[in-house]
């Protein structure tokens, strides 16, 4: 198993999140990774995770999903990956206290190579799908809640997240209601949406 520190936005090390490369066992017959070891996980971690739900979508080409967070008492940490296809996964620090809070990372996620991002409390999670279908797969440490469920507004001006060309063609992603009405960042701080 590879493990990778992520870098923010402006090439700063983000502390919490890891990008985790499972150990690929190939041979003629296929083959075999373990997609999931608690005991290597909560080492690499340095905390004792527990999940509570799983959850999978599949999205098409262009569907762009996010950026969504569970506020306090019951955030969501999340463990994703896509177990088909290919999605540029996106999260924004909203730790009032990190140093690099406002600050925003990828990590292109693809079934090919079965990685996997471990995101933390305290940030919001997005992507958008980079492959003619993307199905992504994740643990979440929390149910859901409704009354604590927020979205932060995806193309907001002051993160400036570099979503990704299709085809070196900007395609105008695929929206629900719920992410085309999302709050901007400076909403989110004054109404004290933060962690």
């Amino acid at each position: 198993m590879q493990i990778n520190k992520l870098k923010n936005n402006h090439n700063e090390h983000i502390s919490g999140p890891l990008e985790i490369i499972p150990k690929i066992f190939n041979d003629e017959r296929g083959y075999f990774y373990e997609t999931w070891n608690s005991r290597k996980f909560q080492k690499y971690i340095d905390s004792d995770i527990k999940f509570v739900q799983d959850n999978k979508s599949l999205s098409k080409k262009g569907v762009l999903r996010g950026l969504h967070y569970q506020l306090n008492p019951l955030p969501q940490a999340k463990l994703v990956r896509a177990t088909f296809g290919k999605v540029y996964d996106v999260i924004v620090d909203l730790r009032q206290n990190s140093e690099t809070f406002c600050s925003w990372t990828f990590v292109i996620l693809d079934s090919k190579i079965n990685n996997q991002i471990w995101i933390p409390n305290g940030f919001a999670h997005g992507f958008f799908t980079l492959s003619e279908e993307a199905i992504v797969e994740y643990k979440v440490t929390n149910l859901w809640h409704k009354d604590l469920d927020r979205t932060m507004l995806w193309n907001d001006s002051s993160i400036s997240i570099d979503w990704p060309n299709i085809d070196n063609n900007f395609i105008k992603p695929k929206l629900s209601l719920k992410d085309k009405n999302g709050s901007t960042l400076n909403s989110i701080i004054e109404k004290g949406e933060i962690f």
